[in-house]
């Protein structure tokens, strides 16, 4: 099955707590939560803070996506705030094993995340340790990139990575996700889709409409797949 992740940082953030809500009827598995320092990219959004205030408002999945660089600082924070799952990035954790042990002791599903450029050599001997694996397929930072392409057979090769390893591991595709890259990351061996602006929130159907659709299209492709 295909999971449905919105972005919270590309929700409308003057009512957020309804959206929240309204998207948690709507289908949603699991809330993607961007959290940014302004020095791994160029721009903040969302804290622990707000994560700790939504948490209460739904029983939803929430991951906390860290877009900064010395997450091992916080992790403690996202996880008392309510994360179940936390995702760094591998270019900026000299000391994976620790990282992701930390997370694990903290009651939280561990994640990595790559940038477009990063190659998968990264997870030769790390992946095993992880839960998600979270492939950017825009440059991490701002909402409104175009799809870099070169991140399809990524997707692909983890896959065969995985299934070849036989590992309980996920795949995560974040960054312009949309009904026009759905069936190319999909077909790859996505599992899981972050869906912000153009996927999800500025569409003109309802968030139950929108979601249906995308598992909609999300499935058809699988089913072609298995024939």
């Amino acid at each position: 099955m295909i999971k449905i992740a919105p972005s919270l940082m590309c929700a409308d953030l003057t009512r957020l707590g309804d959206q929240v809500r309204e998207l948690e009827q709507a289908g949603a598995d699991l809330f993607h939560f961007d959290i940014m320092d302004g020095h791994f990219v160029e721009n903040f959004a969302l804290s622990p803070m707000i994560l700790a205030a939504l948490r209460s408002l739904t029983k939803v999945p929430i991951e906390a996506h860290f877009m900064i660089s010395e997450p091992e600082r916080y992790l403690k924070h996202a996880a008392d705030a309510g994360a179940d799952i936390i995702t760094v990035h591998v270019e900026v954790c000299p000391r994976l094993f620790q990282v992701l042990g930390k997370i694990k002791e903290l009651g939280c599903v561990p994640g990595l995340a790559l940038s477009p450029a990063t190659p998968l050599c990264f997870l030769d001997y790390i992946l095993p340790e992880v839960g998600i694996v979270g492939l950017m397929t825009v440059d991490p930072g701002f909402a409104g990139q175009e799809f870099v392409a070169a991140a399809l057979p990524k997707i692909r090769k983890l896959r065969q990575v995985i299934d070849e390893r036989h590992l309980d591991v996920e795949i995560q595709v974040d960054g312009h996700i949309n009904k026009d890259t759905i069936p190319l990351v999909v077909e790859a061996g996505a599992d899981i889709l972050v869906l912000g602006t153009s996927g999800l929130f500025h569409l003109p159907g309802s968030f139950r409409e929108n979601i249906r659709a995308v598992r909609q299209q999300a499935e058809s492709i699988l089913r072609r797949q298995r024939g």
